[in-house]
């Protein structure tokens, strides 16, 4: 009889091989190619208040932003580019719709990129010769951006409403138009608030061109209802390997995008994990107040950034089990708890002591861990059943 093995089973490093795309440079980060899926968003500040949009820019980048997008709809707004652009911390985006003249003192800012919606610029493809010339002379990437709101008249002419053919053909015939004018640095977003009708419409895009993907689901919706809408469909495509820098579109704080699209590119394994606190949701067999411990260990540990793994369990059944496979954890029942350390139980603590003593050991793994020269990721949180 064949003995079985029983051991833990290997694990895939990654869930597909990347989408081979061409490499474009915005400002300081590299899209495309085989530079890490970066994570944008936009700022909600008026761009013409200068003090206020820096302000915003200065929470995105704390909060792990690496690209920040501002809209550019009047004069005032144009006017203040330059400033916002050079002191930035991170690359800016010119967000452009229906007034081209707002595209070229974009890129006559300094503007790290400008996004442009062809579908929405009045007569759009006559201004690509000279939009191009100034992008090349300046080296400054454009984004094409299609949105099923306002596609193209003659596409939705075509197909009726926006399919993901009629999103992917906008796209590449923009793209097209630049071509002819031998400018190549480019990318590409094809946004649509169906997450089903978007991914089909990446997928095709993915297909029938090397440019750099931008993944967003437009109008999202409030937290909740976006979060999971960016997920299903930023995971659908990543997984696959398709896409180099996302957009998290949420009713919500900037910020808030951040820390979803942070916590997608976590998740796939796209991205370092940071501090992770993994707990169970509780149950009736609980003999501890798990929502408690995991929101006080979580706050004590507020701006670790060591990537390092906490496990915070409230009964015997899992919770011996994957406080053992955490860095640090603790398994607790009749108001005591047990804490691991790399696998290994360290001591028993009452109740009361457990959190005390999970932030002790937290910060020693910590201190052990930037000695060692162990890089620092993004702070997530997660929940195990």
């Amino acid at each position: 009889m064949t003995a079985i093995s029983l051991g833990m089973p290997s694990v895939p490093t990654k869930l597909a091989e990347r989408r081979k795309s061409r490499q474009i440079q915005v400002g300081s980060v590299a899209v495309g190619g085989d530079a890490p899926v970066s994570v944008q968003s936009m700022t909600t500040t008026r761009t013409s208040d200068i003090g206020a949009t820096l302000q915003q820019i200065a929470e995105l980048t704390a909060s792990g932003c690496q690209i920040v997008r501002v809209a550019c709809p009047t004069q005032d707004d144009a006017d203040a580019l330059a400033t916002i652009a050079k002191k930035s911390q991170i690359p800016v985006i010119a967000d452009i719709h229906f007034q081209p003249k707002y595209v070229f003192a974009a890129i006559e800012a300094g503007c790290a990129a400008v996004r442009v919606n062809p579908g929405n610029i009045k007569q759009f493809d006559d201004k690509v010769a000279e939009i191009a010339r100034a992008a090349k002379d300046h080296g400054t990437p454009i984004r094409i951006g299609v949105n099923a709101g306002s596609l193209d008249r003659r596409l939705l002419q075509k197909y009726g409403k926006a399919t993901p053919e009629a999103l992917a053909e906008s796209a590449l015939w923009e793209a097209s138009l630049f071509e002819e004018h031998d400018f190549r640095d480019i990318k590409i977003s094809v946004k649509h608030n169906d997450p089903v009708i978007m991914i089909e419409a990446y997928r095709q895009l993915a297909e029938q061109c090397d440019y750099p993907l931008h993944l967003g689901v437009t109008e999202a919706g409030p937290a909740f209802q976006g979060t999971i809408k960016s997920a299903v469909a930023f995971g659908a495509l990543l997984s696959q390997g398709i896409g180099d820098t996302i957009r998290v579109s949420l009713s919500a704080p900037p910020v808030e995008e951040v820390k979803v699209g942070l916590q997608i590119l976590q998740s796939l394994g796209l991205r370092q994990r940071g501090l992770e606190i993994v707990s169970c949701p509780s149950c009736g067999r609980a003999q501890v107040d798990v929502y408690k411990l995991a929101e006080e260990v979580t706050a004590g540990l507020t701006g670790m950034e060591v990537p390092l793994r906490v496990a915070v369990m409230g009964c015997v059944v899992n919770g011996p089990g994957e406080a053992r496979e955490a860095d640090l954890g603790v398994a607790s029942g009749n108001g005591k708890g047990q804490i691991f350390v790399k696998g290994e139980v360290i001591k028993t603590v009452p109740e009361s002591k457990i959190v005390e003593t999970l932030i002790e050991e937290a910060m020693k793994l910590a201190e052990q861990m930037e000695a060692e020269g162990v890089q620092s990721g993004e702070p997530s949180v997660s929940v195990a059943g």
